[in-house]
């Protein structure tokens, strides 16, 4: 970025700020509308004296080290956190209990600092897993056998209409013909 905060773009051979057209995949711009496009500023990518930050990649060892970069090995503050990223910087097997791998901080002499273990399988965590797929067959089969309560019941329902509806007609039938008569 430059002082200003305008992103570099890699193809403009200039030191200063051009407005180009932007549209969908350019780098610099993301496209908040399907198909639209947008004049925006962005800054040419040759190097000059009004940038504020350059974010570099160190690709090739010089030869000499660069005093408080490259000249000593500065291992990671925290260890993984996740069950998984243990397992695999430790080359675990599933069987391998991960808790005790787990790489713990120093604080004082006698107080050391662990993460918690995130998606760690737990005896717990197996059987909240059981009872949650037993309450959905037990649902399953209580849904199931309702059905076939209602079913029943409505067959029932549905003849004890049919029967009265014959009634209704017959007794209409008898009465017309007593009238007639």
């Amino acid at each position: 970025n430059d002082k200003q905060g305008f992103p570099m773009k890699q193809g403009i051979l200039c030191n200063h700020r051009v407005r180009l057209l932007f549209k969908k995949g350019m780098s610099c711009f993301r496209e908040r509308r399907k198909g639209c496009r947008k004049r925006k500023s962005v800054r040419g990518c040759v190097v000059g004296p009004d940038l504020a930050t350059l974010s570099l990649v160190i690709s090739k060892k010089g030869d000499a080290d660069i005093p408080g970069l490259t000249d000593d090995q500065r291992p990671r503050r925290l260890g993984p956190k996740r069950a998984s990223n243990i397992r695999k910087l430790f080359n675990l097997e599933k069987k391998d209990d991960v808790r005790n791998f787990v790489v713990r901080r120093e604080l004082s002499e006698k107080k050391k600092k662990a993460p918690k273990i995130q998606r760690l399988v737990t005896p717990a965590m197996l059987q909240r897993k059981r009872y949650f797929r037993s309450q959905t067959r037990q649902r399953m089969v209580l849904g199931k056998k309702l059905k076939e309560e209602y079913t029943k019941r409505l067959s029932e329902y549905r003849q004890e209409q049919k029967e009265l509806r014959a009634a209704e007609v017959a007794k209409k039938k008898k009465e017309k013909k007593e009238t007639t008569k």
